[in-house]
């Protein structure tokens, strides 16, 4: 039987990760694509048709027909098309996206570009190293102030904002953030771990997956 969604992606990629997160929470069983970056398959014609980008990840929908890019959108329309995750009553769904703009704006550079000089992939220097360290931390402060009041980001359940945000906290040590500094949301990062379907962040196949 043919999947409705096929995800293509990095295992490696925060934002892959993002989508894959969602599918599996949703229950989804999807097709994946393993896109290889080193060898440029992200500009080629074929990737570029799907995403004008040329990043990853780019999720197909067959039954809407939409090849969707960025992983924020990607979630919305998910949490849309499946009723999963939207956030709780009307203003949910707005609530949400607060959070996922704040998340782009303020958490995910800081984090995703540090845990990228540690692995070798980009080369700042001490100066801009230590303006992510100082933004990074920033951020982490005001996300561990909302979980210390609240269980979850939006409402009294989970949401797509958690989901994105998990998304990019969860590579923090790697991008040598210390979160035993922030109790809250290593408490927050537990419950989501305990939801049925999740995936760790390692979790993505490494080849191609009909």
């Amino acid at each position: 039987m043919t999947k409705r969604f096929t995800l293509h992606g990095f295992w490696l990629s925060g934002p892959t990760y993002k989508v894959g997160l969602m599918l599996s929470l949703c229950g989804e069983d999807f097709a994946y694509h393993s896109v290889n970056l080193r060898a440029g398959e992200h500009k080629s014609p074929a990737f570029l048709a799907k995403n004008r980008f040329g990043q990853v990840p780019v999720l197909d929908d067959a039954k809407t027909g939409l090849a969707l890019c960025q992983s924020a959108a990607i979630l919305e329309h998910l949490a849309a098309e499946l009723g999963k995750f939207q956030g709780e009553g009307a203003a949910g769904p707005a609530r949400a996206r607060e959070w996922m703009f704040w998340d782009f704006d303020r958490l995910a550079g800081p984090i995703y570009r540090s845990r990228a000089q540690r692995f070798g992939i980009r080369n700042f220097n001490q100066p801009v190293m230590e303006m992510y360290w100082a933004e990074g931390n920033a951020a982490l402060k005001v996300l561990e102030e909302a979980l210390a009041a609240s269980d979850w980001l939006v409402g009294t359940k989970p949401s797509i904002a958690d989901i994105d945000v998990y998304g990019v906290v969860a590579f923090a040590p790697q991008a040598g953030f210390d979160l035993k500094a922030y109790p809250a949301i290593g408490a927050w990062m537990a419950r989501m771990e305990a939801l049925p379907g999740f995936i760790p962040s390692d979790g993505l196949p490494k080849t191609a997956q009909a």
